[in-house]
């Protein structure tokens, strides 16, 4: 039942705060998304001493679907960034920002949006979670259109354009397996009775390429990931907070636990194309990054790059890059958030966010700028941040398998380099340029300090103190490689022993 209240806990809010006006929405939705963060934490406490949080209900019976919800390592991990990031952008961003609707909407559907989210992590029944992995666009939807720049209806639409065609694709992919496994017996959408399912090579394939293209478009990967930018670029920074942070960490987050856990022959076959298109999105990521004029488009462009990363840690299928993997899903979220959230304040006092209009800010704002300079280091996986302890463990467990794809893929972190510093050298360093003196007048606020703080602490401790979260991707990533059946390669001086 804890599982249940923890999810409904900011959908009821959001309700709560719709019917209310001014700055209170603000509070009462800062309250209710702190709630649910230290509900967040009593559930990882449970978890951690051992109890059996899961949840089991028949819902369907004609489908065998259940409202089924459970907890992993890997599923705590998401519903931790999750309950981190909301209260977060909530205290970010002023609530009487401007938009086609009042700021009380928008707290409430960022609430929303959170409950969906954590029923996404938490889901065990395929169907339960296919029905909120499309519900989770509903509220983007509205964010995207109802705030942000000139031409954010245009980018509202090809985000759910996109998001739909890959959820109609996985959609076949959903009955087909439910159809498949009530053909040898009683219908079941539950994990834990798809992972038996027994069928031949060539339908598994197809049902693996539905999810597989759903979670692509979601994560996002080449060539499907041309919205996000578009999206990123018309958003608030709060609102691409929540989609780089949360709602694309579901394209990953799917990957394991539905493509690797219930068609583990196919994600084999499939893994040699896979992990060229994810060595792609690497290099694509970031030398579109370091040619961009914008920061919002930057910050977007490296995230293509970042989930390069994340998905070749995936398919590379050793336990060490899985755990990596996962590891830079949590850090990724932090890091893009001190992005995304300082470029806000940026272009809230410059009214712009192209690199030109800036020059020199450091010397007018240092404390802003200092930020923008930590979450570009946690971006370019800085040793000491987090970032770094994922990125490593990716490309060494991709080098025991794929020596060759994880050379290539570590000129990835010599071009975030030079997207990072390029960015802020044009952006922070040198003589304070007439626009800058002119428009940077005041440093961070108190408030906008204490909302990027926490973000910069966990990349921190997570960079200094990563155990506690590798015990629980070492869990995901071990039973993952158990349910593929596959062991880690051999080291060649293991084979010498031998």
């Amino acid at each position: 039942m804890l599982l249940t209240i923890l999810a409904l806990v900011p959908f009821v809010g959001g309700l709560v705060v719709w019917f209310l006006r001014g700055a209170t929405s603000r509070y009462v939705g800062i309250g209710v998304a702190l709630a649910t963060f230290a509900l967040s934490v009593v559930v990882a406490a449970q978890h951690l001493g051992g109890a059996n949080l899961s949840e089991h209900h028949l819902w369907i019976k004609a489908f065998g679907a259940y409202y089924a919800l459970g907890l992993d390592g890997m599923g705590l991990l998401m519903v931790l960034l999750t309950t981190v990031l909301v209260p977060v952008v909530l205290l970010a961003e002023p609530a009487d920002e401007t938009g086609r609707w009042g700021a009380h909407v928008k707290v409430a559907l960022v609430l929303i949006l959170e409950s969906l989210s954590l029923y996404v992590f938490l889901a065990t029944d395929v169907l339960l979670f296919y029905l909120f992995f499309e519900a989770t666009l509903i509220p983007m939807y509205f964010l995207i259109a109802g705030w942000g720049g000139a031409k954010r209806a245009k980018a509202a639409v090809k985000f759910l354009l996109f998001s739909l065609a890959g959820g109609l694709v996985m959609l076949f992919s959903v009955i087909g397996v439910g159809v498949s496994y009530a053909s040898q017996g009683a219908p079941s959408y539950l994990l834990e009775d798809l992972a038996k399912l027994n069928v031949t090579p060539s339908v598994e394939m197809l049902l693996f390429i539905g999810f597989f293209v759903a979670f692509a478009v979601k994560a996002p990967m080449v060539p499907v990931h041309t919205w996000l930018p578009d999206t990123a670029e018309q958003a608030t920074p709060g609102t691409s907070t929540l989609l780089v942070g949360i709602l694309d960490k579901i394209g990953t987050f799917g990957m394991i636990r539905f493509c690797l856990g219930l068609f583990p022959d196919a994600s084999r076959l499939a893994t040699p194309v896979i992990v060229v298109l994810a060595l792609i999105s690497i290099l694509y990521g970031a030398l579109a990054a370091i040619g961009q004029k914008n920061l919002l488009r930057l910050v977007a462009f490296t995230s293509v790059s970042h989930f390069g990363f994340m998905v070749l840690g995936i398919f590379a299928l050793t336990t060490q890059s899985i755990s990596g993997s996962i590891f830079y899903m949590l850090n990724h979220g932090f890091s893009t958030a001190a992005l995304f959230l300082v470029v806000g304040y940026l272009a809230k006092r410059r009214g712009s966010v192209q690199i030109s209009d800036f020059g020199g800010v450091f010397g007018k704002a240092p404390v802003l700028a200092g930020l923008l300079l930590l979450g570009g280091l946690a971006s370019l996986s800085l040793p000491g941040m987090g970032s770094f302890v994922g990125e490593f463990l990716v490309l060494a467990g991709t080098w025991s398998r794929y020596p060759v794809i994880a050379a290539i893929a570590a000129t990835g972190m010599v071009l975030a380099a030079l997207y990072i510093l390029i960015m802020y050298q044009r952006t922070m360093t040198g003589p304070v340029t007439e626009q800058t003196e002119k428009h940077i007048t005041t440093d961070a606020s108190w408030l906008e300090r204490l909302a990027v703080a926490p973000v910069i602490v966990l990349l921190l401790l997570t960079g200094f103190f990563p155990k506690p979260v590798l015990d629980q991707t070492d869990q995901t990533a071990k039973q993952t490689m158990t349910t593929m059946n596959i062991s880690d390669p051999v080291p060649a001086a293991g084979k010498e022993g031998k």
